[in-house]
């Protein structure tokens, strides 16, 4: 199973990074293209970020580790992104066909927006081993999105271009309009990343710590299985069936039965009267 996902990660990774090439191409045709308008674009970001998450975490699916505690914090934050890009998208083109305005999507834009956000949201909920994440991750997802949303701004007064119509002021109205728009965004990742992290703590996988320690008590029981402790004394390279030990390779004269090895204080002699124990 983690190897099927690990491959699936993989493919998924190699298509995203075709589709953002292709959808660069196709927006050159626009008359507001421009290199850092198409980098400009959250989608364009998060994509871009998931595509590094989506081949690391499949590496790691592949050689059966799992993520450590930082690495999936990034994953679920990167995830957040992407589900929600997509979901912003959906509406805009909703509302774009709402009004008889037609937003036309390539096969690049779909993947993008849809299918990768979709493949993504099955990942996080199927894939074996996941780790969990803390809820203290609900602290930090804003930042980057307002980190984003403020440069956007900014740069958007300076050349007069904003990627989406509820940044731009000609577009929605100051302050109702504005407000409410982009808390409705900032209220969808924060629920986007809430049920990320709770999905993570119903089904968690094994925590990195934990595979350590069992490794460690492998290796130790390992080590004492090498010497088999018979009557306080080491008896080394021993085969052990039931309650006999044998040495292993010792050669036995012919017809002579096997000698059992008595236990540290069991009966030498069940027969004697005297009861006496093996000294």
């Amino acid at each position: 199973m983690r190897t099927v996902v690990g491959v699936l990660r993989l493919v998924v990774a190699a298509v995203g990074t075709a589709a953002l090439v292709s959808y660069f191409f196709y927006t050159l045709g626009f008359s507001t293209f421009s290199t850092v308008n198409y980098f400009a674009y959250f989608t364009q970001q998060s994509n871009m970020a998931n595509v590094l998450v989506l081949v690391v975490s499949g590496a790691l699916s592949l050689r059966g580790r799992p993520e450590g505690r930082a690495f999936a914090a990034v994953h679920a934050l990167v995830t957040t992104y992407v589900v929600v890009s997509g979901i912003v998208y959906g509406i805009i083109l909703v509302e774009s066909l709402s009004n008889d305005f037609a937003i036309g999507v390539p096969w690049s834009t779909q993947v993008l927006h849809f299918w990768i956000p979709g493949f993504l949201v099955v990942d996080w909920v199927l894939a074996p081993g996941r780790t969990r994440v803390s809820w203290a991750m609900l602290s930090v997802v804003l930042v980057f999105p307002v980190v984003w949303g403020i440069a956007t701004i900014v740069r958007g007064a300076d050349v007069g271009w904003y990627p989406y119509f509820f940044l731009d002021p000609a577009q929605v109205r100051w302050p109702d309009e504005f407000v409410m728009y982009n808390a409705i965004a900032l209220g969808v990742i924060v629920g986007v990343m809430s049920a990320l992290i709770a999905l993570s703590h119903l089904r968690p996988g094994p925590r990195p710590g934990v595979l350590l320690r069992r490794g460690q008590r492998a290796e130790a029981v390992g080590a004492e299985v090498g010497g088999t402790q018979v009557g306080g004394a080491q008896v080394g390279g021993a085969e052990v069936r039931g309650a006999e030990v044998r040495r292993a390779g010792e050669d036995q004269p012919a017809g002579a039965s096997d000698e059992s090895v008595p236990a540290a204080g069991s009966d030498v002699d069940s027969g004697a009267a005297s009861g006496t124990r093996s000294k």
